[in-house]
């Protein structure tokens, strides 16, 4: 919990009776838990929501057991192994915990070859990372796709999806440290954004046309050159803000759309969400998509390491935290 908002040093561990859950809701043992950048803003008071204090929760991704559901829930039962996916609120609900009680509609079952650590990894990069490129951006084979950021968590499951797919991911990272792991991980190209221009290093990697798709959680006013770097009748999908100045609206001859996109786009349609949920699994069982695990934290004490950690942007892949009962 956190009591005011700051740096990771605000966060504390409480003894809290979180009850039975209520109608439409679930409670459920949770085992490990998915450390996202959003939960960094909301904690410093920088996320789109602000926090209710004194006394809010954090976080949007965890992976345990059913303990109890509330009235009206069905399709899970205690037992169950699941995973929650980002679709409610933070100022409504959190995972950080040694249990947590969640809405139904926010809970996918998990399936037994699926360990906790990868249950907890897995959803909010590439439920975002789908959702975004597939059922908004209508990627197809062929496509040329720039994804920014990408050795975080979701721009690594977007290098997967699009390699998946049959399109060409181009990843950017702000210096060259990064770029063999990003390579490694499935990139066709790296750019490093110390090292040139970025629109003109698209435009040679792609004889001049530029990118088909732009997948950026940055914003700000680097979204010009996005857009300068897009081919004609290109969408720039725009899922974060971790650049807190204003953004830009470009004004270009080439049709170009640039689109926000958020997680409730999939999980308020169940037909998108369930698409999402086996696309995600069939990959898991082929192999060919798998969360990047940058480090693990052995217990929930363990959390205000986690989240500097997140945010001395080291990091290559995902952060989570187990908890011990």
């Amino acid at each position: 919990m956190f009591d005011e908002v700051g740096g990771p040093e605000v966060l504390r561990v409480a003894d809290v009776d979180l009850g039975e859950p209520g109608a439409g809701e679930v409670r459920i043992r949770v085992d490990s838990i998915g450390v996202n950048r959003s939960e960094a803003m909301f904690r410093a008071g920088t996320y789109y929501l602000q926090p209710q204090l004194p006394a809010a929760r954090l976080g949007f991704e965890a992976a345990g057991e059913v303990e109890a559901v509330g009235a009206g829930v069905s399709g899970l039962a205690p037992g169950d192994l699941v995973s929650t996916i980002a679709g409610f609120s933070p100022r409504d609900y959190g995972v950080y915990g040694e249990q947590a009680i969640v809405p139904a509609s926010s809970v996918l079952h998990r399936p037994e070859a699926v360990d906790a650590v990868t249950g907890a990894a897995v959803w909010m990069t590439h439920s975002t990372a789908y959702g975004a490129l597939v059922e908004r951006g209508q990627m197809r084979p062929g496509d040329v796709v720039v994804i920014t950021a990408a050795s975080s968590g979701v721009g690594l499951a977007a290098i997967q999806i699009t390699n998946r797919i049959g399109a060409i991911p181009i990843a950017t990272t702000r210096t060259a440290a990064k770029r063999q792991r990003l390579l490694d991980a499935g990139a066709a190209h790296v750019i490093a954004l110390d090292e040139g221009d970025l629109v003109e290093r698209v435009r040679a990697l792609t004889d001049g046309r530029g990118a088909d798709l732009v997948f950026d959680p940055v914003a700000g006013p680097g979204v010009t050159d996005l857009v300068y770097a897009s081919a004609p009748g290109a969408r720039v999908i725009i899922y974060g803000w971790l650049d807190l100045k204003a953004t830009p609206l470009p004004l270009t001859g080439g049709n170009i759309s640039i689109v926000s996109y958020g997680n409730t786009y999939v999980t308020s349609s169940p037909e998108r969400l369930r698409r999402v949920e086996h696309f995600i699994n069939a990959g898991l069982r082929s192999g060919a998509l798998a969360p990047t695990i940058d480090r693990t934290f052995e217990d929930l004490s363990d959390i205000v390491e986690a989240h500097r950690h997140l945010e001395s942007n080291t990091q290559v892949g995902k952060i989570i935290v187990k908890v011990r009962h």
